[in-house]
């Protein structure tokens, strides 16, 4: 299945291919996703669980490919999912503000928790897998950017994301379900029209740098959180990245790979 094809699912929901998949699964397959669809995920979440990420080791060198699902299962005792390649973007606009998401409550890991702009993963396909100039992160961000934000690929030149560095971090989600990641942070500054998926995103705002202490104050008072990953990123690097942003070619990539 190619990207293309992929982009026109997601546009219609999936309702097509999660039935027409459904029938080709195999019968412990079908019996996974029988199980877990009596837990009432968000039918549209539960076929995106078929997804192939990129499974890494500790130094994101990519060992196989791993579905969604098995990615963000908990092991016995809350043992953290495998490690596998995320990406988290942060949209600015020209006036420096921040593109901030509150996560759709269908979504299966931190349902209604406030993010960055954009986060996903990229996929086991040759396309994606390519680590020239970290070219498949790049494009699995432009794919993802128009699934969540409704933002036109044509909008966006591969090269006008900003890679910064990579984290490595891990968080439950639930007693089931949780993240392990190397995150790639990837910044785009532009000025670009959005129009947000329901089923992956619940609101969106832009927030300037001088009233992210009031936003987060509200978000607080009406007991609504940040995600593990953003809230690790905000308390380690976004804030000296964010008074640079109005020069973003100034802003260096740091290869390390970042333990929060």
């Amino acid at each position: 299945m190619n990207l293309t094809h992929m982009a026109r699912i997601f546009k219609s929901g999936l309702t097509t291919w999660f039935g027409s998949s459904i029938r080709k699964l195999g019968s412990r397959q079908l019996s996974s996703y029988v199980k877990m669809n009596q837990e009432e995920l968000d039918p549209t979440q539960l076929a995106l669980l078929n997804e192939p990420c990129i499974a890494v080791d500790l130094n994101d060198q990519a060992i196989g490919s791993i579905t969604k699902k098995d990615a963000h299962l908990l092991g016995p005792e809350n043992q953290l999912p495998p490690l596998h390649r995320a990406f988290s973007v942060f949209l600015f606009n020209t006036k420096n503000e921040l593109l901030m998401q509150q996560r759709s409550q269908c979504k299966i890991t931190f349902p209604g928790y406030y993010t960055n702009s954009c986060c996903s993963h990229p996929l086991h396909y040759s396309d994606e897998l390519d680590e020239t100039d970290n070219i498949g992160v790049r494009r699995a961000a432009r794919r993802r950017l128009e699934i969540e934000l409704g933002i036109d690929p044509a909008d966006i030149e591969l090269s006008e994301f900003k890679l910064l560095t990579r984290i490595h971090y891990g968080a439950p989600s639930s007693t089931k379900w949780g993240e392990h990641e190397i995150d790639y942070i990837l910044f785009l500054k532009k000025d670009i029209p959005v129009k947000p998926n329901s089923n992956e995103v619940d609101q969106v705002t832009y927030v300037s740098i001088e009233n992210f202490s009031s936003f987060q104050a509200e978000l607080t008072k009406k007991e609504i959180k940040f995600t593990p990953w953003f809230d690790l990123i905000l308390n380690s690097y976004l804030m000296q990245w964010w008074k640079q942003v109005a020069n973003l070619d100034g802003l260096k990539y740091d290869s390390s790979i970042h333990s929060l």
